[in-house]
């Protein structure tokens, strides 16, 4: 499992959500992790080390931030 978690990130998780669907995208990154749902858009913080153990697989990597700004010359 890949500690870079990046916002953007699209995650496939164990346990599949009442709504139905098993796939997140994460929203927030720090000691918690925000994940959406992407069935219902239910949003949940889960403790980073409780989103570690819950990923099953990545669907789907979010492009690389370099922390520069896009629109400057």
């Amino acid at each position: 499992m890949p500690s870079d978690v990046q916002i953007g990130d699209v995650v496939q998780m164990r346990k599949v959500h009442p709504c139905g669907s098993d796939q997140w995208r994460v929203y927030r990154i720090g000691a918690d992790i925000g994940i959406q749902c992407l069935g219902c858009q239910r949003r949940v913080l889960l403790p980073r080390r409780q989103f570690e153990k819950a990923v099953k697989k990545w669907l789907h990597k979010a492009a690389p931030r370099d922390g520069k700004d896009q629109g400057a010359p």
